[in-house]
């Protein structure tokens, strides 16, 4: 199985996240998963790189062109494949990957799991969504969608449409194990 993760590509972070991010990798590599991911070299896509290599795992990096800059990519990927565009970056991971998890990040990191979550909730695809809540980093995230369901703006069936972990093997049990009996798209919106 390929599984995307998506994370902040800064080291200007707590380093529990870095290394709760590479165990990640290791868990990945060690259960026979690839990764797919944006090809960075810092930060916590660095650090998913770093420990996938440790257990010799697969590593796809997708990254646009204008990113080829000294120390930006990973330069320990099995295979890279460059794009000209974000969009088409994005595109290709989706297409690449059986599973996703969003591990700590900004903006980048939030516009690709929201972006993952309403294509799901779109029925364009039925892959498992898992959110890796290290240091209880979302726990405002997921309020703030448990304060959208409340306000009307969410169906409470949406909820179904991911998962949230604090451990990274209770994460990949659900995601070997996921149940995908699809969603009829008139329950989700």
């Amino acid at each position: 199985m390929n599984i995307c993760v998506y994370g902040a590509s800064s080291n200007a972070i707590n380093g529990n996240y870095i290394k709760e991010t590479e165990h990640l990798g290791n868990l990945l590599a060690q259960r026979g998963h690839g990764l797919v991911y944006g090809a960075g070299a810092n930060g916590l896509m660095g650090a998913v790189a770093r420990g996938t290599a440790a257990y010799g795992g697969k590593i796809v990096g997708v990254a646009p062109t204008f990113f080829e800059v000294d120390g930006v990519l990973y330069d320990g990927c099995t295979e890279f494949i460059p794009t000209e565009t974000m969009r088409e970056r994005k595109q290709i991971m989706e297409d690449r990957s059986d599973a996703f998890i969003m591990v700590p990040g900004g903006i980048g990191t939030f516009e690709e799991f929201f972006e993952i979550l309403t294509l799901k909730q779109l029925c364009r695809h039925n892959k498992p969504i898992a959110v890796f809540n290290i240091e209880a980093y979302y726990d405002k995230l997921i309020a703030f969608l448990e304060h959208s369901i409340n306000q009307g703006f969410m169906k409470p069936i949406c909820k179904n449409l991911y998962k949230i972990f604090d451990q990274p093997e209770a994460m990949l049990d659900y995601i070997e194990q996921y149940d995908d009996k699809p969603m009829q798209f008139k329950d989700l919106k």
